[in-house]
């Protein structure tokens, strides 16, 4: 399949009537034929960096990150709609301060898997837009928390079919941060 869709890309590089970058896109597609037809696979990896690769995201790791984004929309969201004294009591019974709570994002150290995945989700799918222009780099460790706070979500998920999470739940999942 990769062979034909490499002729069908020399046939459209050919015809072009712009010749600006001919010569190099020529080159690329020669050499991912030839390395189709002797075996060399393993020249696609040297010459294509980025583009090939042997990064594959692990589905558990997606679910993990839907779920977190899915939590922390409902978070978000609900506390937004609290009156001024719920988000005073939220503020001050969770242990976040002066703080809204938000999605603080991934370790881009330690949990770039995440980070990579929820960017993807967000920037690139259109997924969870409330997210979108953050930075996702939490710069300090979130997953095992996060974790540990869509667990008790998942219990509460249920039951928020046409209603928001309440100031009460939202204490109980912002305490395990």
């Amino acid at each position: 399949m990769t062979w034909l869709l490499t002729e069908i890309l020399k046939n459209q590089i050919e015809e072009r009537k712009d010749k600006t970058n001919n010569k190099y896109d020529l080159k690329k597609t020669k050499l991912i034929q030839e390395a189709i037809y002797g075996g060399h696979y393993w020249s696609l990896n040297w010459e294509l960096q980025g583009v090939m690769h042997n990064h594959v995201d692990d589905p558990k790791d997606v679910t993990t990150v839907v779920n977190i984004l899915d939590m922390w929309s409902f978070i978000e969201r609900a506390y937004q709609g609290f009156s001024n004294a719920d988000k005073v009591r939220v503020q001050q019974e969770s242990g976040y301060g002066a703080y809204d709570p938000k999605f603080a994002g991934f370790d881009g150290n330690n949990e770039s898997t995440h980070l990579s995945i929820a960017r993807f989700l967000v920037e690139e799918l259109g997924r969870f837009e409330s997210f979108k222009g953050r930075d996702f780099n939490s710069h300090f460790p979130t997953v095992a928390r996060y974790s540990q706070m869509a667990t008790v979500f998942e219990r509460m998920r249920p039951s928020l079919i046409m209603r928001e999470l309440s100031p009460d739940q939202v204490i109980e999942l912002l305490k395990r941060v």
